[in-house]
């Protein structure tokens, strides 16, 4: 038995010794609050029903969203649709004699929506996909088609607008404000949903430069953090563009740290080789119930994943429309996650906890009775200063643990794994000294 008792009082010792050596360390969690993975709950267009039916089952479970909505068509909007470059008489006249190619296809894609008629945005919206495909032939013959029918006189006077503009129809500025105040995101989805692809430099800056103005000028310099290009398009040319006017893209993402599975991706969160993959997936009717709820669970059990889910049509309206009984039932079922696994918060709070996260430099001093921590982050200050998870490790004689930042204090609960004691906290980073003291 001697031997044995030796074997038992040295793994104490060792233990005793890691704990002791363990004391003042201190991490930056994954996600907040120390969760496994994070979910945000994204819309796109802003169509009238999202807020009619969808919102109000957040509301009743407390859940957070970002609602990705097209500017121009808001009632007291100052920025609408328009084609910036030379008359339009002029271009059409030009199609009659010179064939669509690759020097004046985006001009005349720009232009399609402002020829004077309803009807031809159709003929942009299909153009734009073709030409971001790389099926430039057809994309030209689709603006060869287009001008030869205006030419013609096929088209009624007029202007038309896509189907997701018109969506929108009901909802007022004075709406998003009050559910904004409710702790939901607002961000920019473009003027008019363009098809940017098809769009020249100056048209798509147009669209993103004056719908940013358009929410800064609405809603606040809060709200124009985030965007999502319409389509979800990650073309090259319009991303280099947008990245210069949103500090955040849906569509895409370039941090080094970041592993990105976009929406129409057959893939699923494989072996990690990134700090954070980004998942998208779209909840619709080619999507089940089960395997929506799958998504969750693929989130939740992972330490690295971020389920971003998109929706766009809501009781009939919109695309691939979801009935609300069905949202009700999968948003029960997020919920019921957000106790244990999961950290839901809208598409803004989780980028900027990655980003502040890795940008996070974290000092500590363990000093008898205290544990001093200082947090800090090179990024800009005003526009992150979420709050950040700390995980600190206390010297296990410690039974209580107060935290102070500033003059103000709190006592926080002691944990233990296998590791030692620690405590786990918010902290806001360039925000001070903070200590942590204990008996």
């Amino acid at each position: 038995m001697k031997p044995l008792f030796l074997t038992l009082a040295f793994s104490f010792f060792v233990l005793l010794s890691t704990a002791q050596e363990n004391v003042g360390q201190t991490t930056v969690t994954e996600w907040q609050y120390g969760k496994n993975g994070a979910l945000s709950i994204t819309y796109d267009d802003g169509s009238y029903n999202q807020f009619k039916y969808a919102l109000p089952i957040m509301e009743r479970l407390e859940l957070p969203a970002t609602f990705f909505i097209i500017t121009g068509g808001i009632p007291g909007s100052k920025y609408h649709g328009k084609f910036i470059g030379r008359p339009v008489e002029t271009i059409i006249a030009e199609t009659a004699t010179i064939p669509t190619n690759e020097q004046n296809f985006l001009e005349r894609c720009s232009a399609a929506g402002y020829l004077g008629y309803k009807g031809t945005i159709t003929f942009h919206t299909k153009a734009a996909g073709l030409y971001d495909s790389h099926r430039t032939a057809l994309a030209f013959k689709m603006m060869d088609s287009l001008y030869a029918k205006v030419r013609h006189g096929d088209f009624e006077p007029g202007y038309q607008p896509c189907d997701e503009y018109l969506q929108e129809k009901g909802s007022t500025w004075d709406d998003f404000r009050r559910d904004a105040a409710k702790g939901y995101e607002f961000a920019s989805h473009s003027i008019t949903h363009a098809g940017m692809p098809g769009l020249d430099s100056i048209n798509i800056a147009y669209e993103l430069t004056k719908s940013k103005e358009e929410m800064l000028n609405q809603m606040g310099a809060k709200y124009t953090f985030s965007c999502e290009v319409p389509y979800g398009y990650e073309n090259d040319r319009v991303m280099q563009i947008a990245y210069k006017i949103y500090p955040a893209l849906r569509n895409r993402m370039p941090e080094p740290w970041l592993k990105e599975i976009d929406r129409p991706s057959k893939k699923t969160p494989g072996a990690p080789d990134k700090d954070y993959i980004q998942w998208q997936r779209e909840c619709n009717t080619r999507s089940p119930l089960p395997l929506m709820k799958s998504w969750v669970d693929t989130a939740a059990a992972r330490k690295d994943t971020w389920l971003v889910l998109v929706i766009h049509g809501v009781e009939g309206l919109g695309y691939q429309a979801l009935p609300a009984s069905e949202f009700d039932e999968y948003f029960q079922y997020i919920k019921s996650k957000e106790k244990g696994d999961l950290w839901i918060a809208t598409f803004g709070d989780v980028t900027k906890y990655m980003r502040e996260r890795e940008a996070a430099a974290v000092k500590s001093q363990y000093l008898k009775h205290q544990v001093k921590i200082k947090l800090t982050h090179s990024l800009d200050k005003v526009m992150y200063d979420a709050p950040l998870t700390l995980k600190t490790y206390v010297p296990s004689k410690w039974s209580e643990a107060s935290i102070w930042e500033g003059k103000k204090g709190h006592r926080i609960e002691i944990l233990h794994d296998a590791k030692g004691n620690y405590i786990m906290y918010e902290a806001k980073p360039n925000d001070g000294e903070i200590t942590i003291s204990g008996t």
